[in-house]
């Protein structure tokens, strides 16, 4: 096995390579991935007309090298590996012919001899690194690999990947420091290859770290490579000379075409023979990009003639004759098709994919505080402070607004305050993207795994929450109402949740979706029936709001459980502000305050069940939301 040195190098790697702990990362099956001809259009919104990103690419790597992908911003790089990683691109056109050892692929069978390791690194930061494997083993290894084999391949990657130090390390939260930026790349990294593919693509695995950072992912990576045959391919912006130097290949674009596709160690005498020898001492990758740059050129015109040039040139070339070749040996009968995918059983069972995202949600939550812990101390402080401003509150008609408002405030606020657990979903999602795009799971899996976890901490949130409110303000002291009252509150904020979730999905940026969600909450407090009495409402927003509003089923719901069957003292003149039966008697009738709202009691069960209709609802158009959107 590797050390735990920082850079072990490539003669360590080939020594170790017979281990056989290490056995099941070894690529036997593909030995070449080429393409031809690919060409991406895409609508342009401002000419109305059809724009060309990428034009006529070909290009070829074998087992054990490393392919960079290399050009200015904007020069098609990024929409290049997604072609090649055959990623579905929305509102683009692909003329494409991809080849493994020279034969065609069906989809199904190329995701699960290929990985993709996203530019930013989406790792849940309340898991460590062990166990940040170990649910990528649960979630993409099928059942016939067994629990001592999967332990073999996350204990395997560890060493790999020089994470030994680190395995029991917490990856990082916004509140509490964990690994760094460079062993972050390569555990993102690392737990794409715990299915061991043969083919892994890296979308700007050098992106935000330094350049002795990236070298170590970089080198990482081609120990890996060298080691167990993979072909890799990345797109990189503008590396250091010492890791521009690891990669075996370079396919160079500008503008959406090529201007070199070859060995990195030639491209330098290559652009010499054409007229542009390197200066000394002068990074090769800087270099190259400088040169096909027209961006920042004062005279730009004359930069675009020169890389037409360019372009022209590496179309005639001898090398790009020796590509065409090359491509064109990929001999069809190296491996067949069938034959590059071992195993019948494809995929992990449904259920057991949720199970695995639970168990994973729940370990966040209770690690994370930002998930559920603040919210709850949030929770606690509303609820000390409600229950001493609404403290002990008598049975008398000049303390049924204060009932009332102490109902409104404890339910819309409570709902208002479910913006909090944005962030936190947010983060999810971002993970979600990435791993359904990898093909683990889909929308379904991850909308039934968030809404199971969070309904414990929300009745705890509610109970406890409920324990202060109630008892402190002396609402209607019976059991029966109290369980009744838990009830209603945790409904609100499972449906306020559930809405937190649909608008987060639809417009997945956290100010956007902070506003929207405010903008939301305000709507349903102001069609609730406090501020204007559902039967004095507006027939607009009566009808159009008022029935679809969630805070509105729990407010008249603890509208009954507060007034129900309660009695006030009347004024001390006998002078009632609510008539009823009781008004000969000096006393109010609980449910004159409710026949004002026009509430009825014993409709809890109908009220309670719309209401969880409501949810559904949320989660629905929550889950068409994910399901339509991949980004």
């Amino acid at each position: 096995m590797l050390a735990s040195a920082v850079e072990p190098t490539v003669s360590d790697v080939e020594k170790d390579a017979g281990d056989d702990d290490y056995a099941h990362l070894t690529n036997d099956a593909v030995h070449s991935y080429s393409w031809e001809g690919i060409t991406v259009t895409v609508n342009d919104r401002n000419t109305k007309s059809k724009k060309q990103i990428l034009t006529d690419i070909n290009g070829f790597v074998k087992e054990g090298e490393l392919l960079a992908l290399m050009g200015p911003s904007g020069s098609g790089k990024t929409t290049l590996l997604n072609v090649l990683a055959r990623r579905p691109q929305s509102g683009v056109s692909v003329q494409e012919s991809l080849l493994v050892n020279g034969n065609p692929v069906p989809l199904g069978d190329f995701r699960q001899i290929s990985s993709y390791v996203e530019q930013e690194d989406a790792l849940v930061g309340s898991l460590t690194v062990r166990e940040t494997l170990h649910f990528a083993a649960e979630l993409s290894l099928p059942r016939s690999v067994g629990k001592t084999e999967r332990l073999q391949r996350i204990e395997a990657l560890v060493q790999a990947f020089g994470l030994q130090d680190q395995a029991k390390s917490l990856i990082g939260t916004p509140i509490r420091k964990g690994i760094s930026g460079g062993q972050k790349r390569r555990l993102s990294v690392a737990s794409q290859l715990i299915t061991s593919p043969k083919i892994l693509f890296l979308d700007e695995p050098t992106s935000g770290l330094d350049s002795a950072a990236s070298y170590e992912v970089i080198n990482f990576v081609k120990t890996i490579a060298k080691k167990y045959k993979l072909l890799v391919i990345a797109s990189i912006h503008q590396p250091s000379t010492s890791t521009f130097e690891m990669f075996d290949r370079l396919l160079l674009l500008s503008r959406g075409t090529v201007v070199y596709n070859g060995l990195t160690a030639s491209a330098q005498s290559y652009f010499e023979s054409h007229g542009f020898p390197m200066p000394l001492y002068t990074n090769p990758a800087e270099f190259m990009i400088d040169l096909v740059n027209t961006d920042f050129s004062r005279s730009r015109g004359q930069k675009i003639e020169q890389l037409e040039s360019l372009q022209a040139a590496w179309t005639n070339s001898q090398n790009a004759s020796e590509l065409s070749a090359e491509i064109s040996g990929a001999s069809p009968k190296d491996k067949s098709p069938q034959s590059i995918v071992v195993g019948s059983e494809k995929s992990v069972h449904k259920l057991f994919v949720s199970l695995t995202l639970m168990h994973r949600s729940f370990i966040k939550s209770y690690r994370d505080i930002i998930a559920y812990g603040i919210r709850i101390a949030m929770y606690m402080g509303l609820a000390i402070m409600m229950g001493t401003v609404w403290l002990r509150l008598s049975p008398k008609q000049e303390n049924i607004p204060s009932f009332i408002n102490a109902i409104f405030f404890g339910g819309a606020f409570m709902s208002f305050m479910a913006v909090a657990y944005i962030p936190a979903f947010l983060e999810d999602r971002a993970l979600y993207v990435k791993e359904r795009s990898n093909g683990l799971y889909g929308p379904t899996a991850f909308m039934i795994a968030n809404f199971v976890t969070g309904l414990p901490y929300l009745f705890v949130i509610a109970l406890l929450f409920s324990i202060v409110v109630y008892w402190l303000s002396n609402f209607n002291p019976t059991a029966i109402k109290f369980w009744t009252w838990v009830m209603w509150l945790f409904l609100d904020l499972v449906a306020a949740e559930s809405l937190v979730v649909l608008l987060s999905s639809l417009m997945p940026i956290f100010v956007v979706a902070l506003a929207a969600t405010a903008f939301a909450n305000g709507l349903w407090m102001s069609v609730m029936g406090f501020m204007v009495a559902p039967n004095r409402l507006n027939v607009f927003w009566r009808y159009v709001f008022h029935y679809i509003d969630y805070q509105a089923y729990v407010f008249q719901g603890m509208m009954v459980v507060e007034f129900a069957g309660r009695t006030y003292d009347c004024a001390s003149d006998c002078q009632c502000m609510y008539s009823s039966d009781l008004a000969d008697q000096c006393k109010i009738d609980g449910k004159g305050v409710l026949d004002f709202y026009g509430y009825k009691t014993g409709r809890n069960g109908l009220w309670a069940g719309i209401l969880i209709g409501i949810i559904a609802g949320y989660r629905l158009l929550g889950w068409l939301v994910l399901y339509l959107r991949r980004t």
